[in-house]
C-alpha cells in the first residue's frame, strides 16, 4: 500500500500576534516553526527585519525548509544558536519550545498564532528534565543489565545502532527490546533491567523521562 504524506498548512495570519509582542523580542532572533506555518516564514522575516530585528534562518538536515523544526530534529535551531540572542517559535504547545531550549541552551519566545499569546521558555523550564537525565546517566554507568529499546517504525529504526551498542558494552549484559509503539508501563515487567537506552525518538530520553518508571537515556548520550 502506498503511503502519502501531505502538509497541512494553517491559514491563520501570524503577523497580528507578532506585532503584539514585537517590543519584547530581542534584537537577534532565530526564527523557527513547524510545517503548519512554514508558508508564512518569508513574510514574518520581512516584517521583523523592517522593524529593526536581525533574523537568522537555518535549514536542518532532515527538514525541507529553512526554519522548520521537527519534534525529533532541532538541527535548524542548533545551526543558528551561536548567532542569536534567543529564538522566536511560531506554533502551539510546549513540546517544540522546550526542545529548542534543551538542544540550544537559548531562550525561546513561543507565540501562539491562534490564541495571540506568548510565553518565554528558559533553562528553568527544563531543569527537572536535565536533573532526571543526569540521574539516568549515573544509573546507566552503575548498572550491569541494560535494556536497549529499538523501534521497527520507518524513520526511527536504529536496530543496527542498537546491535553495535550491545557489542561495545562488553562490561554489561544488554537486552534488545523491539517495539512499534513504546508503552512505558511495560518497562516495569523487566525488574532486572537497571537502565534503558532509547534509540527511538530522542525526546523519549529527554522530557518523557518524567513519565518512565525506569531510568532511560538516549543512545546519543553515550556514543
Amino acid at each position: 500500500m502506498e503511503t502519502m504524506h501531505l502538509s497541512a498548512e494553517i491559514v491563520e495570519d501570524v503577523l497580528p500576534a507578532i506585532k503584539k509582542f514585537l517590543d519584547k523580542l530581542p534584537n537577534k532572533v532565530g526564527l523557527l516553526t513547524t510545517v503548519q506555518h512554514i508558508n508564512q516564514v518569508g513574510k514574518i522575516k520581512d516584517y521583523l527585519e523592517k522593524n529593526g530585528k536581525k533574523v537568522f534562518l537555518a535549514k536542518g538536515a532532515k527538514t525541507e525548509s529553512p526554519g522548520q523544526v521537527l519534534g525529533c530534529d532541532f538541527d535548524a535551531a542548533k545551526k543558528a544558536a551561536d548567532k542569536v540572542d534567543a529564538f522566536l517559535y511560531i506554533g502551539t504547545g510546549r513540546f517544540h519550545p522546550l526542545g529548542i531550549v534543551l538542544y540550544t541552551g537559548k531562550n525561546a519566545f513561543a507565540i501562539n498564532p491562534l490564541t495571540k499569546e506568548m510565553k518565554e521558555f528558559s533553562k528553568k523550564d527544563t531543569e527537572l528534565i536535565e536533573k532526571r537525565r543526569k540521574g539516568a546517566l549515573l544509573k546507566f554507568y552503575s548498572s550491569k543489565n541494560i535494556g536497549i529499546i529499538a523501534s521497527i517504525k520507518p524513520g526511527q529504526n536504529r536496530l543496527k545502532g542498537s546491535l553495535e551498542l550491545k557489542k561495545r558494552l562488553k562490561d554489561k549484559k544488554c537486552y534488545i527490546f523491539l517495539t512499534d509503539t513504546l508503552d512505558f508501563s511495560e518497562m516495569e515487567n523487566f525488574p532486572y533491567i537497571g537502565c534503558f537506552v532509547n534509540t527511538m525518538c530522542p525526546r523519549i530520553g529527554l522530557d518523557d523521562t518524567i513519565r518512565t518508571p525506569k531510568p532511560i537515556i538516549n543512545i546519543d548520550d553515550i556514543i
